[in-house]
């Protein structure tokens, strides 16, 4: 098979999302098939190979200060770049769409000016993130759902007033799971990564059934960082390590302050970047053992967590999955997880923090007091186990094949 990926942002910069996607195309390569990546042309620094010819990068404006994320207009201009620069590429068999703004629309657009079919993954809780980020989400989501229903206007019946979906512009139907079904709709499967946003999705009308299908790590980097690993825990300090993208929704900060609030005898590794790196590196300034990493690759980012005592996952309600904890449970680290839904899904082998729920002061107080818990046994040797059946069921092979099972199906109906 030849399968498109598109996605939101180039694979090359930081993100689970992005992690995954460059997973799953090895993976599908060595099981014999063709993969194209679809996505916006990068303006920072590159991580891999920008020659690779299995790269499709469309024209593109930086969107953040640090320039590690662009995007591309859904318009006739980047219809045409695409469709030429697919003409060198092999026939189509499945568009894999894996975006939820303007790769989103670029994909279904294609993917209904050929006739393929789309497997849609859906990665973002699009509701949750942009509350995150902006005080005036209501009006953002409407002027999202407006520039969805104009930009898939000719796919899958949807017409320019938004007739057609069912859908209209004004009251819920304005929200984001309004959204997420109106970029479903061209869609012949949805997949989720993980048991309970699939729920959500079938609940809010987006799809039904979704299937579910976790992101993975990959099977050869984590059995060369487990063969690496020393076979005893080194001496000292418990060592806690933090990873993600450094923006409001992963609440890096209000984890800092818990930090501090703490008081806890541990080193804390913080590896990712982004924009509110200068506000983080200003609350921890003089606390001893607190060291930020920064940008890493996959598998020094793997080694890193293998090597710390905890990891420490501190967003609550938008992960779809949250992959760093389960790549923590496949390399026997327990995690400190703030969201429940993710604890749930994850199983054992975890301290859960309380009170998700409650206020930013009360959910501060309660991260800090699992903190003091989870150092505390640490230092005792009674840290909690992962489970087992995580360690397996997360390996990318078996994802691999659970989305080949997928892109079978959907050409064989």
């Amino acid at each position: 098979m030849h399968i498109v990926f598109v996605g939101d942002q180039h694979l090359d910069s930081l993100g689970g999302a992005q992690v995954s996607m460059r997973l799953q195309r090895r993976h599908l390569e060595r099981a014999g098939h063709t993969v194209t990546v679809v996505a916006p042309r990068m303006h920072g620094p590159r991580v891999r190979n920008a020659a690779d010819p299995a790269n499709i990068d469309l024209p593109s404006v930086p969107i953040t200060t640090d320039r590690e994320y662009s995007m591309s207009w859904p318009g006739r201009r980047t219809d045409t770049v695409l469709d030429q620069a697919m003409t060198r590429r092999p026939p189509v068999d499945v568009v894999h769409v894996q975006a939820d703004f303007w790769g989103a629309f670029i994909g279904h657009r294609y993917a209904a000016r050929h006739g393929i079919p789309v497997v849609h993954t859906m990665h973002n809780r699009v509701d949750v993130g942009i509350a995150a980020v902006t005080p005036l989400h209501r009006p953002v989501l409407a002027v999202l759902n407006l520039w969805r229903r104009r930009a898939l206007r000719r796919v899958a019946g949807i017409a320019p007033d938004g007739s057609g979906t069912g859908i209209t512009s004004s009251g819920r139907d304005s929200d984001g799971w309004a959204f997420l079904r109106g970029i479903a709709r061209g869609a012949s499967a949805v997949t989720a990564p993980s048991t309970h946003f699939a729920r959500r999705l079938e609940e809010h009308g987006v799809f039904s059934p979704v299937d579910v299908v976790w992101n993975g790590i990959d099977d050869e980097v984590r059995e060369a960082t487990l063969a690496a690993a020393p076979p005893e825990r080194a001496p000292g300090r418990p060592r806690l390590v933090w990873l993600g993208r450094m923006s409001p929704e992963k609440r890096l900060l209000p984890f800092l302050h818990a930090f501090v609030e703490s008081g806890v005898d541990a080193e804390l590794e913080i590896i990712g970047g982004g924009a509110q790196r200068a506000a983080a590196e200003k609350i921890v300034s003089g606390v001893r053992g607190v060291r930020f990493a920064g940008k890493l690759s996959y598998p020094e980012t793997l080694a890193r967590i293998a090597a710390a005592d905890a990891l420490v996952q501190t967003s609550i309600g938008f992960e779809t999955q949250g992959m760093t904890p389960f790549e923590a449970a496949t390399l026997g680290t327990p995690s400190v997880i703030s969201d429940p839904d993710i604890a749930a899904e994850l199983g054992g082998g975890l301290w859960a923090v309380p009170g998700a729920s409650g206020t930013e002061d009360q959910r501060r107080t309660a991260l800090a007091e699992t903190l003091r818990r989870a150092v505390s046994d640490i230092a005792a040797g009674t840290a909690p186990v992962p489970m087992r059946e995580v360690s397996e069921a997360f390996r990318q092979s078996s994802r691999t094949a659970a989305m080949i099972e997928i892109y079978e199906r959907v050409l064989a109906g």
